[in-house]
């Protein structure tokens, strides 16, 4: 199994940008309780298969030549993989403790994971399925994700309220930008310019220059009727264009639009209960999110800025990635 895993992986490095995209695209949603991926086919919005993962799967997306799906599963200390054609199972990469969320680079060969338990990041090799080492970052991390170059990676560590920003080439960390309580997801503008980090106790979405490794603005949200700590921030998606953000308030029910340019709300959309992460469909037409508690997904038509859909799945939906 871990053979093909391997050569999978290897040929599809040299054919992805070749594959011709699909006509449908298929999500896969990560289920924190029911230990299950939900496989979700976008032209009919139904459940097509749940696949048996191990315990406690939260972070989850798909190797760049979208051949596998590869989730975390935290109380298992490992990276599991699923073939995208069987839909089953079929090898496991080195993590941590506790791996939680991770980013891969722009061509799908090293992965890193950030391991909420003993505070550090894993360098994974994709195409050996070794783990290169770590990096000592701060207590509880979690968020992840990687600069368009690919020469900076930043990991938030939800106790030490910081996103620490990480030079890939020597794996030290180069700058530490203290944020509000409990950062939980990053998010680079698609020029790089600028980074979201949501910190769900705070509250806020702080926006870091990258260079200058400096706050310059916040995101903040008022939704009548509601606590303020209701509003909970988690997951970010941004359009590719730069101009709308999606960001996920938990609690609140509810995914507020913000305009990217004067860091604005200007629309919340009511979607399903203690709403977590969210992810694009490839052609940019749809937003699925995960609600856990309501154990659903909530699809948003992106032109409309609408809901028009919701799909029951497993118990306690975390993460979501979209393949064609």
């Amino acid at each position: 199994m871990s053979r093909m895993w391997r050569v999978g992986l290897l040929a599809g490095l040299a054919l992805a940008a070749a594959a011709p995209p699909a006509h449908a695209f298929v999500a896969y949603v990560s289920n924190e309780k029911s230990n299950t991926v939900s496989v979700i086919d976008t032209d009919t919005w139904t459940v097509t298969k749940t696949i048996k993962v191990g315990q406690r799967p939260r972070g989850i997306d798909l190797t760049r030549d979208g051949r596998f799906v590869m989730v975390a599963v935290g109380d298992d200390d490992t990276i599991e993989v699923i073939d995208t054609k069987t839909q089953t199972v079929v090898d496991s990469l080195p993590s941590g403790p506790d791996p939680e969320l991770f980013a891969q680079d722009a061509a799908g060969k090293i992965l890193y994971v950030a391991n909420e338990n003993d505070n550090t990041v894993t360098v994974i090799d994709l195409e050996k399925r070794a783990r290169l080492g770590d990096i000592q970052v701060g207590v509880e991390p979690e968020g992840m994700t990687i600069s368009p170059d690919g020469k900076t990676l930043i990991n938030t560590s939800e106790t030490t309220n910081m996103a620490h920003f990480i030079d890939t080439a020597t794996r030290q960390i180069v700058a530490n930008v203290l944020v509000d309580a409990r950062p939980r997801y990053a998010e680079y503008k698609h020029d790089s310019s600028e980074v979201w980090v949501s910190s769900e106790i705070g509250g806020t979405v702080s926006i870091i220059d990258p260079k200058k490794h400096e706050v310059i603005g916040k995101v903040t949200f008022e939704i009548p009727g509601l606590r303020k700590e209701a509003i909970q921030p988690v997951g970010i998606g941004m359009t590719r264009d730069d101009k709308t953000a999606f960001v996920a308030l938990g609690p609140a029910n509810r995914i507020a639009v913000v305009d990217v340019a004067t860091r604005k709300v200007t629309k919340y959309l009511l979607v399903g209960q203690r709403v977590w992460h969210v992810a694009f469909t490839p052609d940019e037409k749809y937003l699925l999110t995960t609600n856990g508690v309501s154990n659903d997904v909530s699809v948003i038509d992106v032109a409309a800025q609408k809901v028009i859909k919701t799909i029951q799945v497993g118990e306690l939906p975390w993460g979501v990635a979209i393949a064609p």
